[in-house]
């Protein structure tokens, strides 16, 4: 009889699992996959999951594995370009871009040390349901219990799918992306590009490696996958700066991508939670991933661990949980989605993003809105951009 069972080892289930089992509870880790093994990702970590990293003592492995740290963000709006360096959390103001491959086995191993019974290579066929409370997992003729199941699979989840989790708030699919990495392809930390319909992104990644993604306009896919490849190129050159650059590197991967939509579904329900992606998921093209998934994992092992010393009942614990994380993540969830569109920014935005440029102390903000180390409840609150629109007037009348 373990205390928890998590389904799902990478950005979600791993620390959910070692988080659990470092608080000395029995946990048993299944995926159907072994690792290393790829997944689909925009790589970003940002301050926050950096963060958690450090808290969590896996950052030094992280950095070890030669992955360049990312100091700023660039976006680049054609007329506007927006540079600047995360406010710190935690007293961190870095971001990493590490390739799955190498983060998800990092996660994994750390689980493992901290004593979790970690299954690769292995399905969880159903789950086992008991007076309508899930107890468990099946795998072929075996049964394993559980007091919780912790479905960390995704997407497609498997567990939400047989618990009837259903979205609520949910996004249409807004972008279809591509990417890859090209060698030979100098980046100053992590740069984003925003054209009319158009947008993409750089970041350094491991083994001197830079990840690409670019994105079109949902309605415009069947033309993207008509041909990726020129197609992925020309958007690129639509900045003649990355366009020169592009002239001496050389792409060293397939292309990987797809679309997704946006959603939230409760998080729990008896027996049962889910987390990651399998609970919440937005657009990638503000690459919140992983941190979500980092900050989901630490607020459910929290709740679980509530729940299981007695301090507080299942249904107090998780609900406090879920009300958390949709306070935490709606902002950001809205905002990504208006990014999404790939529409050019409305007249205010413009406004906003003019405002901006050349100041500082507003463009660090601006881009601490998009590494989660500020809220965009308190970026766009009518006093900051009184403050924004005030330092930008003797700029404009001088």
């Amino acid at each position: 009889m373990y205390d928890a069972i998590v389904i799902g080892m990478r950005a979600a289930g791993a620390p959910a699992a070692m988080l659990l089992a470092r608080r000395g509870y029995r946990v048993l880790a299944v995926d159907r996959a072994a690792f290393p093994s790829d997944t689909l990702s925009t790589h970003v970590i940002h301050a926050p999951g950096v963060a958690a990293l450090q808290e969590w003592g896996l950052l030094d492995e992280v950095v070890a594995t030669g992955c360049p740290p990312i100091e700023t963000y660039t976006f680049d709006f054609g007329p506007v370009t927006i540079r600047g360096t995360t406010h710190p959390v935690g007293g961190i103001t870095t971001a990493y871009a590490p390739r799955r491959t190498v983060l998800d086995l990092i996660l994994l191993e750390a689980a493992a040390k901290a004593g979790v019974d970690v299954r690769e290579s292995f399905n969880a066929d159903s789950l086992v349901v008991e007076d309508g409370v899930v107890a468990g997992i099946r795998h072929g003729s075996t049964v394993e219990r559980a007091r919780i199941v912790i479905g960390a699979d995704g997407r497609t989840s498997h567990v939400a799918k047989a618990v009837a989790g259903q979205p609520y708030d949910v996004k249409p699919k807004l972008q279809y992306g591509f990417y890859t990495y090209f060698s030979n392809l100098p980046v100053d930390g992590l740069e984003n590009y925003i054209r009319p319909g158009r947008g993409f992104g750089c970041a350094p990644t491991n083994d001197g490696l830079t990840m690409v993604v670019a994105g079109w306009p949902y309605a415009q896919a069947r033309a993207y996958k008509a041909d990726v490849e020129a197609n992925f190129l020309a958007t690129l050159r639509l900045v003649p700066d990355i366009a020169a650059r592009l002239e001496t590197a050389r792409r060293a991967a397939p292309f990987l991508g797809g679309a997704v939509p946006g959603y939230l579904r409760r998080p729990y329900g008896p027996g049962w939670a889910l987390i990651g992606d399998a609970g919440y998921n937005k657009d990638p093209i503000t690459a919140q991933g992983i941190t979500d998934a980092f900050l989901d994992a630490e607020r459910c092992a929290a709740a679980v661990d509530a729940w299981l010393t007695g301090s507080q009942s299942f249904d107090t614990a998780m609900s406090a949980w879920h009300r958390e994380r949709d306070a935490a993540v709606m902002p950001m969830y809205e905002l990504t989605s208006q990014f999404a569109t790939l529409e050019p920014p409305p007249p205010e935005m413009q406004q906003l993003l003019g405002a901006l440029q050349g100041n500082q102390e507003a463009m660090d903000g601006f881009v601490s809105v998009i590494s989660g180390a500020t809220s965009p409840l308190d970026f766009f609150s009518e006093e900051n951009l009184a403050r924004v629109f005030e330092a930008a007037r003797p700029a404009a009348t001088g």
